[in-house]
């Protein structure tokens, strides 16, 4: 079928992240400030504008759907949100339904999120033990996500790991994560620490640890080939011959990866972010709320579309954060 959605560089867009809700459980310190103002609940899309917004994506060729946050299991009533994209996986128009978490509350979904097509979860973490996450959550339990993870693979979801590579922080907890996961036939990705949000509160120069230097890491104690696996996103991945496992490296600084760029990002306000690194937007809420008709909201993201730029421009080589976004993680989508 002939892509519908076409950036000005001959992308084919394929692959949305929609962001359910700005409020989360947690307070990743790369991700939001400890104390956040959170959105007033009328400015969020409900459920069912939610399911419209996706759905007109899909009809616009959209065949990968991420839920994101905050943590988009927070937010009540969201399985409904789920159950209704199954429609559209059985029809299939789309390819796949997935969710990045904190696995806060996977214990509760697992088996509901299965059961609405649902086949692979990414959760968020980054260490292993559990002073070290709650202080880089300030209010995770690293149990419960632990046991909402075994929830996920016994619900037989595919459980893929994302570790963001901290400087001074899980550097030493490398080969360990990489040995649990492998124990666990889970996949690892690593993923560089990006300049968005206020600054002031953390040092994001001091966080960065390029994930060119995790991989040389590994292959000290692996032998690492190359493979050609893609999953829509970013990441680009590597097996670990000894143990078999596939590891992932999305690398926005160190390895520009906006060439292949294939997706957008909604946020839980109905704005289309074009790239994760740029303060573009399109609202996209005021076209689906001022008609019943879907016109003026596909006329809207065609007009998005159109101007998707060529890249992003997050920089740390010069020691400041250059080409920081002003809004949280949280507010984006993870």
């Amino acid at each position: 079928m002939t892509p519908q959605l076409v950036d000005p560089f001959q992308r084919a867009i394929t692959y949305l992240r929609v962001s359910v809700t700005d409020r989360c459980d947690f307070r990743c310190v790369y991700c939001m400030s400890e104390n956040m103002t959170f959105l007033p609940k009328k400015e969020l899309l409900t459920l069912e504008e939610l399911d419209r917004m996706c759905s007109t994506f899909i009809g616009l060729g959209v065949e990968k759907l991420r839920i994101t946050g905050g943590e988009p299991l927070v937010r009540k009533g969201i399985m409904t949100f789920f159950q209704s994209m199954t429609r559209h996986l059985d029809s299939g128009a789309l390819k796949e339904l997935t969710v990045t978490t904190n696995g806060s509350q996977l214990s509760r979904f697992a088996t509901d999120l299965y059961a609405a097509g649902v086949r692979r979860v990414n959760v968020s973490l980054d260490t292993l033990d559990a002073d070290k996450f709650a202080r880089v959550t300030r209010w995770g339990r690293l149990a419960q996500v632990l046991n909402g993870i075994d929830a996920a693979r016994t619900a037989s979801l595919r459980v893929k790991i994302n570790a963001v590579a901290l400087k001074g922080f899980n550097e030493d907890e490398l080969l360990a994560l990489t040995e649990w996961c492998a124990t666990e036939d889970m996949d690892l990705t690593w993923i560089e620490v990006m300049p968005m949000g206020d600054l002031g509160n953390e040092d994001r120069i001091g966080q960065y640890w390029p994930v060119s230097d995790v991989r040389v890491q590994l292959a000290q104690h692996y032998t690492i080939t190359d493979i050609a696996t893609r999953t829509g996103g970013p990441a680009r991945y590597v097996r670990l011959e000894e143990t078999g496992q596939q590891i992932g490296f999305i690398t926005p600084l160190t390895h520009n990866f906006c060439e292949s760029c294939n997706r957008v990002r909604l946020t839980c306000t109905g704005q289309l972010y074009m790239c994760l690194g740029q303060e573009d937007m399109a609202d996209l809420r005021a076209p689906l709320r001022a008609f019943e008709s879907d016109l003026l909201l596909t006329e809207a993201i065609h007009k998005a579309i159109a101007l998707k730029p060529k890249g992003h421009d997050f920089d740390y080589s010069r020691q400041r954060a250059d080409g920081q976004v002003s809004r949280h993680m949280s507010h984006t989508g993870g």
